[in-house]
Formats: C-alpha cells, sequence, structure tokens
C-alpha cells in the first residue's frame, strides 16, 4: 500500500480498527459542528464578510450537521455517555436560567443552538468505539481551516496580522482571532504527534502538518494555547512512560532538548512570551483580573448565583470575561459549575482508569489542554471547539475492540516508524 503524506497520511490501522467503519457522511458531520464552532468575529478579512452571512454560514452548518447525523441515525441508537449526559444537564439548567429573558431574545437562541449542538453529538455517538475515524476528521477539518489562514498570511500580510492584535496573525479568509488559530494550531500539532509516537502516521505526514501548524501557533503569541500544548503532551506521555520504552526515550530525549533549548533561546523566549507588554499588564493578564474582579463584586440574586443569568455572548459589561469558569459561575451559575467540573473530572477518571494506549493519550492530551485553557479562554459552558474536543476524548474512551498497550503501537501497513 502506497505511503500517504500530509493531512491524507493520517489513517487508521486496519488490524486495530473496529470492524464497523464510520461512514463519511458522519464525518461531515463532524466538520460541520467545527465549522460553526468558528464563530463569526475576528479582524478584517481580504473579501469584505458581513457579521449576518458568517452568522448564517456558521448557524446553516449546525442545522445541517443534525439533519445528516438524523438521516444517518433515524433509528435514534445511541451510546451510553456520561459527558454528554452531564452537558444535557447543563443545557437544561441554562434554558431556565434564560427563559427569564433578563439576558434577551438571544440567550434563548443560545440555548437552541447548544440544544442542536448536543442532539447532534448524540446522534453521532452510535459511532463513538475508541477508534480514531473521528480524530482523522478532527485533524483534517482544523487542517483545512488552518490553511485559509496561512493563504491569508500570504496574499494579505496587513490582514492576517492587523495593529489591532498587537500585530498578532488572525484570519484574513475567515474572521479568526489569535487565540482561535492558536487553539487549532496546538491541538492539531499535539494529536499529530501523538499519532506518529503510535506509528499511525509517518514521520513525513507528521512533519508535514507540524512544523506549519506550529508556525502558524508562534505568529499568534498564543501564550494559552502553547502552554497548552506542553502541558497536555507532557501528561500524556507521562500516562504512558511505565508501559511504553518508545515514550520514556521519546520523553527523555524531549525534555533533554528541550532544557538545553530554553537555556540557549532564553531571551527570545522571554520577549515572545512577554508579546511587548508592561509588567502591569502582563501581571493582570492582558486587563483579564479587572473584568474578573469587576464581575464576582458584582451584586447577584440568590436565583443568579444558583442557575446564573442565562446564556450570553461570554462577556461582562462589554468587555471579555476570557475565563470558563467565571463565564459559567456568571451564565449558569453554581448548579453549571458543579456540572462542568462534573463531566471533566468522569473523563479524566475514565482515562486514567483506562488500560495504557494511544486512544488514552489522545484522550489525556484533550483534557489536559481543555482544563489548562479554562483559566484563560470561555467555552466551557456552550457550543464551542473545547466541548468538540472533549466530545472526542470521550469517543476515544469508548470501550470498543480490546487492545494491549503492544498491540496500540503495531505500525500499520504503508506506514514508516
Amino acid at each position: 500500500m502506497a505511503t500517504q503524506t500530509g493531512i491524507a497520511g493520517i489513517r487508521g490501522d486496519a488490524a486495530t480498527e473496529p470492524a464497523s467503519a464510520t461512514p463519511k457522511w458522519a464525518g461531515l458531520a463532524w466538520a460541520l459542528l467545527i465549522l460553526n464552532t468558528l464563530g463569526s468575529t475576528g479582524a478584517k478579512t481580504v473579501i469584505p464578510l458581513p457579521r449576518s452571512v458568517s452568522q448564517l454560514v456558521t448557524m446553516g452548518s449546525l442545522m445541517t450537521a443534525f439533519v445528516i447525523a438524523l438521516v444517518l441515525n433515524k433509528h435514534l441508537r445511541i451510546r451510553p455517555s456520561a459527558y454528554l449526559l452531564l452537558l444535557t444537564l447543563l443545557l437544561g439548567s441554562s434554558v431556565l436560567a434564560s427563559i427569564d429573558l433578563k439576558e434577551g431574545a438571544g440567550a434563548l437562541f443560545r440555548c437552541f443552538r447548544l440544544t442542536v449542538f448536543v442532539s447532534t453529538l448524540w446522534l453521532l455517538t452510535r459511532w463513538w468505539d475508541g477508534g480514531f475515524s473521528f480524530v482523522r476528521y478532527h485533524i483534517r477539518t482544523y487542517g483545512i481551516v488552518l490553511a485559509s489562514v496561512a493563504i491569508g498570511l500570504v496574499i494579505s500580510p496587513g490582514n492576517a496580522m492587523p495593529d489591532i492584535y498587537g500585530g498578532r496573525l488572525s484570519g484574513a479568509i475567515w474572521p479568526l482571532t489569535p487565540p482561535q488559530i492558536g487553539q487549532y494550531a496546538a491541538v492539531i500539532a499535539g494529536l499529530t504527534l501523538l499519532l506518529w509516537f503510535g506509528r499511525r502516521t509517518t514521520w513525513r505526514s507528521a512533519v508535514f502538518i507540524v512544523v506549519p501548524v506550529v508556525g502558524l501557533l508562534m505568529l499568534t503569541h498564543t501564550r494559552t494555547a502553547t502552554l497548552g500544548l506542553i502541558a497536555g503532551l507532557a501528561v500524556a506521555f507521562l500516562s504512558m512512560l511505565l508501559t511504553s520504552a518508545r515514550a520514556r526515550k521519546v520523553f527523555a530525549w524531549t525534555v533533554g532538548v528541550g532544557g538545553l533549548a530554553g537555556v540557549v533561546l532564553a531571551g527570545a523566549l522571554q520577549a515572545w512570551f512577554l508579546r511587548g507588554q508592561s509588567a502591569d499588564n502582563f501581571s493582570s493578564l492582558t486587563g483579564r483580573a479587572k473584568v474578573w474582579d469587576a464581575l464576582l463584586e458584582a451584586p447577584r440574586t440568590t436565583s443568579e448565583y444558583i442557575f446564573g443569568v442565562g446564556l450570553t455572548d461570554k462577556s461582562y459589561d462589554g468587555l471579555p470575561i476570557d475565563n470558563s469558569w467565571l463565564a459559567i459561575y456568571h451564565e449558569q451559575g453554581f448548579v453549571g459549575i458543579a456540572l462542568v467540573a462534573g463531566f471533566l473530572l468522569t473523563l479524566a477518571v475514565v482515562a486514567v482508569l483506562r488500560p495504557p494506549s494511544l486512544a488514552r493519550a489522545c484522550a489525556i492530551f484533550l483534557i489536559t489542554y481543555c482544563i489548562s485553557a479554562s483559566y484563560t479562554e470561555a467555552g466551557l459552558g456552550d457550543a464551542s471547539p473545547y466541548l468538540l474536543h472533549l466530545a472526542l476524548a470521550a469517543s476515544l474512551l469508548v470501550r470498543g475492540v480490546p487492545q494491549s498497550d503492544e498491540q496500540a503501537f503495531i505500525p500499520a501497513k504503508g506506514t514508516v516508524a
């Protein structure tokens, strides 16, 4: 079998994949869910794109994804999922908080969007089997998104790195913010490196994907995504140290080379990390701390403490909250915090209890990334890429074809270790 390169080279091993293949239409539904979570705000694009048009595209993609999933799963066969069960309870709590319209009709629209989003995930659970089909869909779709970012940088550097974001890379084809691009690049780089480690793709394919996306990550100057990538990979490899000699070797080399590079490039790394900010601006997390303090000090009713004010645009007093836990506290109250903490804890515990495998390592990477990013990014309480990352982790933790640690790292035919 011929070796493939690039995104197309991310493939499964026929010897270890479950017998029932995931239909390609399910992959299209997953890609449309990703398109829905791209959002509709960002820098100025090469071709002016009215926000109403981009919102129509994103909402249309969600409805199309739901219809495709429903047609594929017309008998409504679903798999049990503690993650989706808790997410559904969070949806119910959000509806209760939004129904009095304290935040306007937009709150109910966001609840409707979350309802369709969660329903589509439930319909797709039929194909959650612990295999890597959805991992490949995830990488390929975000790879296309990042390719559009790279094209925008080439054809319009001014729009791609505008002054409004301090010269950080943004989307010039589709309106994407630097943190969004950084998140997508970090997740794709981490998953691809793990697939290479598990011999699910060739080193050529891994280099073809990882080098450009890490380059895009560096151009975004996104600290959250960079630290999330490092933390996620570190925990994923640590989860395999006791059972995989290859993991121990890769981890040792990474620590050694990374430590040496950190010493040699300390000045450049510090300059990149600070992004030219003053000490005061850096200590306040680019102004986030001021918004957080104002949010926590604002008076609230007992009902708002318990259930929140309903789904909003993740802002407070016109400024972005940029913290998942405070956004949940504001929108869904302590009930929402308990439910989100519940599904994160459930995923983490299930991942720890699963036998060592590549699927478990990928799930651990995604869970760790989402937890680490939650401090300076919002999204765990509403339809977002973070909920899709966690859904992907949940799909990897489903008990499918029994697979030992040794089986997990058998090279696939047509691949090079």
